[in-house]
């Protein structure tokens, strides 16, 4: 299997991309610069492409009868549940956040809003968390149990909706602290690049009162037809919206006529 040494021209300047095209050719290996103009290192260069990138990657790709593989971005939150007793020791006070992995205090910046919902067995008042920090405080007694909805809604700028995620709510008294559950991380990850669709969430790390999501925000797969690179254009379509996204064309603006 041979290796393919990338570099974006702008950094050819820069060490250690500056030793790239020496250390290939000492290494046996082939240098190929794709770029619309000239580079400094195109002398050294076994070909040299004036193009742009990307048609020039689907190309290789299509030749070779490859696909592209999808991008798919995986971003992390947490959803931290607190249960205590009221002081008369009738009721059981719970607040539950949905919040950064980063800390209490960062952004959220891929979460627009969180829809709160309860099932039916209980009469709790449904809530729109529009806002950050995502808090919700509701009161219940010890004996009670039943399930919180959670529609988290992503913002604008994600190609994805939105994720579904069920919280059961039960009283429990704790006496020892809950050791953290074995998750392996990089399986879970992997997992979801491999499956992955719009909104898809996984257990990333559970602790006691903590529960760390990790979810699909961003899918896109590339799309590359023959007669579509013939002519040039590019599409990348975008899962969540079920729309493609075009390149602009970098032909300039018709002057109007005199």
């Amino acid at each position: 299997m041979e290796t393919l040494n990338m570099q974006i021209p702008p950094y050819f300047a820069d060490n250690p991309s500056l030793q790239l095209a020496s250390q290939v050719s000492q290494g046996g290996g082939k240098i190929v610069i794709v770029n619309l103009q000239k580079t400094p290192k195109d002398k050294k260069a076994d070909v040299v492409i004036h193009g742009f990138v990307d048609k020039v990657v689907a190309g290789v790709m299509e030749t070779l009868n490859m696909q592209i593989p999808p991008y798919v971005r995986i971003d992390l939150f947490q959803i931290i549940l607190n249960q205590s007793l009221s002081r008369d020791e009738r009721y059981i006070n719970w607040t539950l956040r949905v919040a950064s992995v980063h800390g209490l205090t960062s952004q959220l910046p891929f979460i627009g809003s969180v829809e709160v919902s309860f099932s039916d067995n209980h009469n709790f008042k449904d809530a729109v968390l529009d806002e950050q920090p995502f808090i919700i405080k509701r009161r219940t007694t010890e004996t009670e149990t039943f399930d919180i909805f959670l529609k988290i809604n992503y913002s604008e700028g994600c190609d994805c909706l939105s994720t579904k995620i069920t919280i059961p709510f039960k009283y429990e008294v704790s006496t020892e602290e809950h050791e953290e559950e074995t998750i392996d991380k990089e399986a879970v990850l992997q997992s979801l690049r491999e499956k992955a669709r719009c909104g898809r969430e996984d257990l990333f790390l559970s602790r006691s009162e903590t529960i760390v999501y990790a979810t699909v925000t961003n899918l896109r797969t590339f799309h590359c037809q023959q007669s579509v690179l013939a002519n040039g254009d590019l599409r990348w379509k975008m899962e969540g919206s079920g729309t493609t996204s075009r390149k602009r064309s970098r032909t300039g603006k018709r002057k109007p006529r005199a």
